[in-house]
């Protein structure tokens, strides 16, 4: 054991170095993280909601605390419980079966809360419009403060559309 840690001492660090950060990403990082401020004089809590999609739009979310977009470190965090959250992020068609919860966990919120239609599904039902289990967009439910379009929209337009929600309070933003 201590031959080892001598050997690991020696032989230094074995980890590759971070990717280099784009040009737009640390413009949006750095904007996201001005809106906040302005708009909650604090860091933005994140609740996601998957009201009934295909998990395309969660990916992209995830993809969000990877190495390159890194958002804890903004002040920007995914939160499990919608007591601490600011944002519900929601995904997906409005089903019938999670109109309820969605609806909840909406209630749960403290104020100021923002609700944010997350992709086609989102916005208007997508391709599952003509189901008869769904109900539509997340509108249908909870008053939408900001949608963002995709199919899924990219870790770049989520940033984007996190952004937007440093326009007045109740306006209906469509990026």
């Amino acid at each position: 054991m201590r031959r080892t840690l001598f050997e690991s001492l020696h032989r230094g660090t074995l980890t590759e170095p971070a990717p280099p950060r784009d040009a737009e990403t640390a413009a949006l990082v750095a904007e996201l993280d001005r809106a906040a401020l302005r708009r909650l004089g604090r860091s933005l809590a994140i609740r996601a909601v998957d009201a009934g999609s295909c998990n395309g739009c969660e990916l992209e979310i995830i993809a969000l605390g990877n190495v390159l977009y890194d958002l804890e470190r903004f002040g920007l965090k995914l939160v499990a419980s919608p007591r601490h959250a600011d944002v519900l992020l929601v995904t997906g068609p409005m089903t019938r079966n999670m109109s309820a919860a969605t609806r909840l966990a909406y209630e749960a919120m403290p104020a100021p809360k923002f609700v944010v239609a997350v992709g086609d599904c989102g916005r208007d039902g997508g391709v599952f419009a003509a189901s008869p289990h769904c109900l539509g967009g997340t509108a249908a439910v909870l008053p939408v403060t900001l949608t963002i379009p995709g199919c899924p929209p990219a870790p770049a337009a989520l940033l984007r559309g996190l952004i937007g929600l440093s326009d007045p309070i109740g306006s209906d933003v469509v990026l």
